[in-house]
């Protein structure tokens, strides 16, 4: 009976994160009414608005204080997301601006791989596609777990993470490593890990980018791109991670920029201004009941159709609660003022959205705001991110092909050489070979001509008994494959179709598409001295490659490929 009643407790809790991150309690309530009551009419629509903080450029790191400064004061901006700079730089604004503000900040990161992917002083956890080679969803819920203490430790309460994006595509250039991978059931099952790490830790999480961004070949932060599939297929492969993070309590959804038909036929109308696509398919069909924020509206897929005032009007009129930089803030509140006028908005419209972020913000904790202790800040934030990096990297590394099963057995006794391909200095994969094994050492530029790489097949002959191949610092995105040259991509073929090299591929896994026939294989995803160490760690016999490829390589090395690794079915695996 307990378990009857323990199985029942937990299908009723699902969906419940959502609604508790807008839960209206007493307390709730009476904050979120009182303060909505003493805003103006242009405060409220400027709660609704996400700002920027800092950029970079060809001169360094800039900050837009002055200008979020004088917002605050203006307007009572509503949200700000940080961007560049030490994690120093940013607690120190965020204690300004929180110190300035009428009405407490949302404060937002967008952080797929934690505060790293945007402190210069924080290391980054893996790409969500390393990730998804991983076998167990466990060490998700972890990953999600010590990105929520980071937000927790510098004031920071909404992450724009995680990407459930199904990367149908490989020629993606803008999603790719970003996602889980190309299966639905895996990509929802690692989102809804990572998400509960999240928010069972009180960090509101984001699943982005709604209906789904994998299978485009443009970048909308450059143009619109276009979908052309039926809404079956849509909601066969797209939405299925939405579906399931929705029903796991997602508190957040991050609406994209596309042009999709199926859902919407008006002509260049971005899927983030469609109330197709936010009020009718997001609210209504799939029911989610959480915040919404639009994709960022400076973007080209959306900014080129409608210039960022309008794109603010029609994001709200579409259903979105909350505007993600959109640029020209006096504009678009002009604009969306003129628009209540004209009767295609109201104030009743607004006071609702201004309500719910206003739940969202006492619920999150920003009805008591403390000040960030900036003391050892930047070693708490990087208390974990190893440790779990190195798990992680353990569990995703993928042995794709071993013809030669005896070849790094007894290495101590062989003559080894290493062949870096894409540097031209020892790194620390190099470095271990040295030390451990006194291997020799070539490096192959992705400059080199074909006379360069002939040269060096010739000079490494038939001289050494192992050789150890590692492709290093390619391009993570797949155009102009990868930064990798034909006559580079004809060495590594030449030299790793040799029964004594051992190929590792330290990157985007994708690339391994040109080396099909290697014989003896190694997905490594990342390209950092721990995934150094990890290769180490195999080539010595201290690790059994557990992963499995998170994504369809080539005909050969199809999703879920790899040696001893152990086939996982995701359709019901939680935490």
């Amino acid at each position: 009976m307990k378990k009857i009643l323990l199985i029942a407790f937990l299908f009723s809790s699902t969906g419940t994160f959502a609604q508790r991150f807008l839960e209206a309690t007493a307390g709730s309530t009476h904050w979120a009414d009182s303060t909505l009551k003493k805003l103006s009419k242009k405060q409220k629509i400027a709660q609704l608005m996400v700002i920027r903080t800092s950029t970079t450029s060809p001169s360094g790191v800039t900050f837009f204080e002055k200008d979020v400064l004088k917002y605050i004061r203006k307007y009572n901006i509503g949200s700000i997301c940080l961007f560049q700079g030490t994690s120093i730089q940013q607690a120190m604004l965020i204690n300004k601006l929180q110190a300035k503000a009428k009405t407490p900040l949302m404060v937002c990161v967008d952080g797929e791989t934690g505060l790293g992917m945007r402190f210069s002083d924080v290391v980054p956890f893996p790409d969500q596609l390393t990730i998804g080679a991983v076998q167990h969803p466990s060490i998700a819920y972890n990953v999600g777990e010590t990105i929520a203490a980071q937000c927790k430790r510098i004031g920071i309460q909404v992450d724009y993470a995680p990407v459930v994006d199904i990367n149908n595509n490989p020629a993606n250039p803008v999603i790719n490593f970003r996602s889980f991978g190309e299966d639905k059931y895996k990509v929802a099952s690692f989102g809804s890990s990572i998400m509960k790490g999240m928010q069972d830790n009180g960090i509101l999480a984001c699943a982005k980018h709604f209906p789904g961004h994998g299978d485009v070949s443009v970048d909308s932060h450059y143009d619109l791109p276009v979908i052309n599939k039926s809404f079956a297929q849509l909601d066969e492969l797209e939405l299925y991670p939405f579906k399931t993070m929705i029903k796991d309590g997602i508190g957040s959804v991050m609406v994209a920029h596309l042009y999709i038909p199926a859902i919407d036929t008006t002509a260049n109308r971005a899927t983030s201004l469609s109330p197709d696509n936010v009020s009718k398919l997001l609210r209504q069909d799939l029911g989610f009941k959480g915040l919404t924020f639009t994709d960022a509206l400076e973007m080209k897929g959306v900014s080129k159709f409608f210039p960022q005032g309008e794109a603010a009007v029609q994001s709200l009129i579409a259903g979105n609660d909350m505007l993600c930089l959109p640029g020209d803030i006096k504009g678009s509140i002009r604009k969306v003022r003129k628009a209540i006028r004209k009767k295609e908005l109201s104030w009743k419209d607004i006071d609702e959205k201004v309500n719910r972020v206003l739940l969202a913000k006492y619920n999150l904790g920003l009805h008591e705001v403390t000040k960030i202790d900036t003391h050892s800040l930047a070693s708490d934030l990087n208390a974990r991110t190893n440790g779990l990096k190195q798990q992680v990297y353990k569990n995703a590394i993928t042995l794709l092909r071993n013809d030669n099963s005896q070849l790094l057995s007894n290495l101590k006794a062989k003559r080894v050489a290493y062949i870096g391909v894409g540097i031209d200095k020892a790194n620390q994969f190099a470095g271990e070979l040295g030390s451990r094994l006194k291997a020799d050492f070539y490096y192959l530029p992705y400059s080199a001509s074909q006379v360069s790489a002939d040269s060096l097949l010739q000079l490494i002959g038939d001289k050494y008994d192992a050789v150890i191949l590692g492709v290093h610092k390619y391009k993570k995105y797949p155009a102009g494959n990868f930064g990798v040259n034909e006559d580079v991509v004809r060495f590594i073929n030449t030299l790793g179709n040799k029964e004594n090299v051992f190929s590792f591929i330290f990157g985007n896994p994708y690339l391994i598409s040109n080396f099909s026939e290697t014989k003896n294989l190694v997905a490594c995803y990342e390209d950092d001295p721990l995934m150094h160490d990890t290769a180490i760690d195999f080539i010595e016999g201290r690790l059994i490659p557990g992963g499995s490829l998170p994504v369809t390589v080539s005909p050969k090395y199809l999703f879920g490929s790899g040696i001893k690794a152990k086939p996982v079915s995701f359709t019901s695996q939680g935490r």
